[in-house]
């Protein structure tokens, strides 16, 4: 077999990924409201901030993901938690969405366990479009296809090295528009 350079098989995947999503069906899974506090944001000079936020699981995850963050130039806003003292997964995926829905943030991230039930609260928040991401192909699409601006990741299912191969391609893919941007359209007027 031939080698694949990244540019083939990002090539590769993409199209495998579009013939996929083509045929799975859409759903919406509405999740419960949550009533936690908002935070805050500082006022940042201009540039690209990320609100990162997690619960107890995800807080060493959180911890490494900033680090790598800042060392990749981004700024970044803190909703918590600040330790593995057991917390409610939900207040944090609220106070990230609100940062992003306010326009406060360019990005989120939101890491718990497994990254579903901090999807469901930010999904909440008008204005956001989390994606629970596991591998490349997950954090590609939920770009290209959806336009999504919150991220969340299931630290007890994915490693450290993977989530930042998922967070880099979240952050660095570039929305598609064209025929995704009036699906996209669709999934805001929802919300209304």
């Amino acid at each position: 077999m031939d080698n694949f350079s990244e540019t083939d098989l990002k090539r590769i995947v993409d199209e495998v990924v579009s013939g996929l999503m083509r045929e799975m069906p859409s759903r919406i899974t509405p999740a419960p409201e949550t009533n936690s506090r908002p935070v805050p944001a500082p006022d940042f000079e201009k540039g690209k901030i990320v609100a990162i936020g997690a619960d107890h699981g995800g807080f060493p995850m959180k911890e490494n993901l900033k680090i790598y963050l800042e060392e990749n130039g981004y700024q970044v806003y803190d909703c918590g938690t600040n330790s593995t003292d057991a917390v409610d997964y939900p207040d944090f995926a609220k106070a990230v969405a609100q940062q992003v829905s306010s326009g406060k943030a360019w990005r989120g991230v939101m890491i718990d366990g497994a990254g579903i039930g901090s999807c469901m609260a930010a999904n909440k928040v008008a204005g956001v479009r989390a994606a629970m991401c596991y591998d490349y192909a997950t954090a590609s699409n939920s770009r290209e296809h959806n336009n999504a601006n919150l991220l969340t990741l299931g630290a007890g299912l994915i490693g450290p090295s993977l989530a930042k191969q998922i967070l880099t391609t979240f952050l660095e893919t570039e929305f598609g528009g064209g025929r995704h941007a009036g699906r996209v359209d669709k999934i805001m007027e929802i919300e209304k």
